[in-house]
């Protein structure tokens, strides 16, 4: 592990969990790479310290905001929150939402720098806030990274509020706006009430690196933004990057983040050398997380032994020279014809193996159900149910039962409720993803 002056990052670690061995002939290779990181964030007052990180609040002001009227009111009284939560020296921006994207604060085209003047100005400036127009999302994330590129900053965020589907801009548009701000800043997404779209919301987090979640009474949303903002203000590094090499004739078969949720990361590779591929990871406080590397080596004969793949934490230059590694881990392939060695699974693989079938049968468990298929749905959501129950994610198991009937958890017997209310499927939909750390 590569060691850096605490005035620059937190220090990385990573442990690397696998079976090695594999049979004569077998080729895949699974470990599950876990990162740590610490001595920043809210334990030090560095690399993301005040001064250094921005943060944009996103706040949807479209008419169905004022139906009930305590949605806007739950918006005004969280963004409120989110603002006393800011450190001093931290810049930011309130922006109001709508089929445009409008400053409320500061209003001059850049950022305030927080004190308490400042926090207390912009307190004061969402009284301006009020319902009113349509909803058109990339127009407030285009606007935020504007306001974000107006400073010299370590650390660029965004909280995204929103009560509606996004009806007046095309999923094109959307998506293009997200294609320009991925890697500018990352962004946590909340859906308030039950009238927007799970897939739109968690679409958003996922873009940008952020979190999503449903806060489906307004009274909640104060207390979401602060812990939102909370966390934005513990991150201490951002642009971390999983660097994977991979010597000649090894395949990489998939990249996941697998905790504290199941994220995709395979398609968002960018090249880094002969290859060598990064993977983007967001921004960093003090925490842990946990990723699934999966790759494909050639043939070998029992006995040989070789190195799969290297994977190594990368962060930017700031004088803006050559990436640096902070850390990194190896993954090894050993063939054995010991039939225990070879086809004993790693505890660490087989749980977020499970992790990531949970995640999809629940997924595909409500678009069934959605979609009239009781018997696929019923199928899928006693997987799920089953999964959740092996795997000890008790959260996840708790949601379930707002869906189904559970007959029997261990074989996944279930019946599907015939009333649910809208609240908890989209509850159990936005929270799907999130996963329980293995027990080692």
């Amino acid at each position: 592990m590569a060691n850096f002056s605490k005035s620059t990052v937190p220090q990385f670690s990573v442990d690397v969990y696998q079976n090695e061995f594999l049979p004569e002939g077998g080729r895949d290779v699974s470990a599950i790479v876990t990162v740590t990181s610490t001595g920043g964030g809210t334990s030090g007052a560095h690399a993301g310290s005040a001064g250094t990180a921005g943060v944009v609040i996103m706040v949807d002001c479209s008419g169905s905001m004022d139906y009930p009227a305590t949605k806007m009111r739950g918006a005004r009284e969280a963004t409120a929150a989110a603002v006393d939560t800011l450190r001093d020296g931290t810049h930011f921006a309130v922006v109001a939402g709508t089929h445009v994207a409008k400053e409320v604060y500061p209003g001059n085209g850049g950022l305030a720098v927080a004190d308490a003047r400042t926090r207390a100005e912009a307190k004061e400036s969402l009284r301006r806030l009020s319902a009113g127009g349509g909803t058109a999302i990339g127009t407030w994330l285009r606007l935020a990274d504007r306001l974000l590129s107006s400073a010299e900053l370590t650390i660029r965020h965004g909280i995204l509020l929103t009560d509606g589907r996004n009806e007046h801009e095309s999923p094109e548009e959307l998506r293009a706006a997200l294609d320009a701000c991925a890697g500018r800043f990352t962004c946590d997404a909340r859906g308030v009430g039950t009238d927007w779209e799970v897939k739109e919301v968690t679409g958003i987090a996922s873009a940008l690196l952020g979190t999503a979640d449903i806060v489906a009474d307004p009274a909640g949303l104060a207390d979401d933004f602060t812990t939102m903002m909370g966390h934005a203000m513990g991150k201490g590094v951002a642009d971390v990057a999983l660097r994977l090499w991979t010597p000649v004739g090894v395949e990489i078969m998939f990249v996941k983040q697998v905790a504290p949720s199941v994220e995709d990361l395979t398609g968002r590779r960018t090249e880094a050398g002969p290859r060598a591929g990064d993977y983007p990871t967001g921004s960093w406080g003090d925490e842990s997380r946990d990723y699934h590397v999966s790759v494909r080596v050639p043939q070998a004969a029992v006995g040989q032994e070789m190195l799969a793949a290297r994977v190594s934490l990368i962060v930017p230059d700031p004088a803006g020279g050559d990436p640096r590694p902070l850390s990194q881990g190896l993954v090894r392939a050993v063939w054995t014809d010991d039939l225990a060695m070879s086809t004993s699974i790693n505890p660490q693989v087989a749980h977020y193996t499970g992790q990531a079938e949970l995640a999809d049968a629940i997924q595909q468990g409500l678009d069934a159900r959605k979609s009239g298929d009781r018997d696929g749905a019923t199928a899928k959501l006693g997987r799920a149910v089953q999964l959740a129950a092996v795997s000890g994610n008790a959260d996840t198991a708790k949601l379930l039962s707002k869906v189904v009937d559970v007959v029997d958890a261990a074989t996944g017997t279930v019946r599907l409720k015939a009333k649910v209310a809208e609240a908890d499927e989209m509850t159990l939909e936005t929270r799907s993803t999130k996963t329980v750390r293995v027990k080692r």
